[in-house]
């Protein structure tokens, strides 16, 4: 696949775990914009253009390109990104009982889609 190609996130490799499956949601239906600056930044210093650089569509983390029966090659460095998650708090929703879910920041690091190869069907 070339590098300025997108990924339609319809194709899925069979037996993805869900925590793979929960990880290409967040990327493609995320909400925020405020790691667009660093993506950019650091995928340009990388010697990768500008026009080929489209975060929700060919830039993802390690388990959402997994779920999307790609792999990053050995080697690869990708850029750092902050978002936050949701956990459970320590402390107890007083109308519930349960624990509050709070958000919290969470590093990961996303790849670019020239980075990753497609899984071979039976593995790697």
């Amino acid at each position: 696949m070339e590098a300025n190609a997108t990924v339609p996130t319809t194709v899925l490799q069979g037996n993805v775990s869900q925590s793979r499956l929960d990880s290409l949601k967040r990327a493609v239906y995320g909400q925020s914009l405020t790691n667009l600056p660093a993506i950019y930044q650091g995928f340009m210093a990388k010697g990768i253009s500008e026009s080929e650089i489209k975060p929700r569509e060919n830039v993802f983390t390690f388990d959402a390109w997994k779920a999307l029966g790609r792999y990053v090659r050995k080697g690869e460095h990708g850029v750092k990104v902050v978002t936050f998650i949701e956990a459970r708090s320590k402390e107890i929703d007083q109308d519930t009982g349960e624990p509050k879910i709070i958000r919290r920041p969470w590093t990961t690091i996303v790849f670019h889609i020239s980075q990753t190869e497609p899984i071979k069907r039976g593995g790697l």
